[in-house]
């Protein structure tokens, strides 16, 4: 039996395990998909030994960027962004080789490409890490300019207490790539004057655990159109499948 899996932490709602499982017994593929939670990467080659003849990893925070020390090959989508999300495992007598890729960008630039109008040519990423470095890709792709935000002020981003009338004028597409507002702080939400918002606007979240994040509603509340990330949870995912099977 073939088996993938997914390494993160946490992974306790993790989306990816409920597909694939889902995927195998639907097409009846003989597979299996596990949950390697780690907090540390350095607790991948364990995995890799515990679990010979492995296929196949998706990775999620936060490790997209630590695992490139592991990784003996890198697509150059993967290797222009800066972070991985998909590592596929060949085997020579008892030895893996791996292999990174970013399907991150493929899932979402498809998502999101049917909400786009002419107005939203910029673009504010809320989070700096490896799925925020994914979707400013996919903005390149897609022809919308884009600025990080963040707490720390460098030369590169905007700081969250920058956000003013001005700037949500002019950037209409804002898109939260950070953990808050994920189950179970529900409640939580980026710090972002919401107020500020119109029905120009397009807020997307890439937590979609709850459907309607807080970030979401209070966008929606405004009048801006809005959609969660699962979608794109679904669209590269499938990437990963034909990765994994080339």
């Amino acid at each position: 039996m073939k088996t993938f899996g997914l390494i993160g932490f946490p992974l306790a709602q993790s989306f990816s395990q409920k597909y694939f499982t889902k995927k195998f017994k639907d097409e009846n593929i003989d597979a299996r998909y596990l949950n390697f939670e780690m907090e540390d990467i350095t607790e991948l080659p364990e995995v890799l030994n515990h679990h010979a003849y492995i296929a196949g990893l998706s990775i999620t925070i936060p490790h997209k960027e630590n695992v490139f020390k592991y990784l003996d090959d890198i697509d150059e989508a993967a290797k222009e962004i800066g972070a991985c999300n998909i590592v596929k495992i060949t085997w020579s007598n008892k030895n893996p080789k791996l292999a990174g890729f970013n399907t991150d960008v493929i899932g979402f630039t498809e998502s999101i490409k049917p909400l786009i109008k002419e107005h939203h040519t910029r673009a504010i990423v809320l989070g700096t890490g490896g799925a925020a470095k994914a979707i400013v890709q996919g903005l390149k792709i897609l022809g919308i300019e884009s600025k990080y935000v963040s707490r720390k002020k460098n030369n590169d981003n905007l700081t969250y207490s920058e956000l003013n009338k001005a700037i949500l004028d002019e950037y209409t597409v804002i898109i939260n790539c950070t953990p808050l507002g994920m189950y179970p702080n529900i409640t939580e939400c980026p710090d972002i004057p919401y107020a500020l918002l119109s029905e120009k606007h397009l807020l997307y979240d890439l937590t979609y655990n709850p459907e309607l994040t807080q970030f979401l509603k209070n966008g929606k509340e405004q009048g801006a159109a809005i959609k969660n990330g699962l979608e794109m949870l679904h669209l590269q995912a499938e990437a990963a499948w034909k990765i994994w099977n080339e």
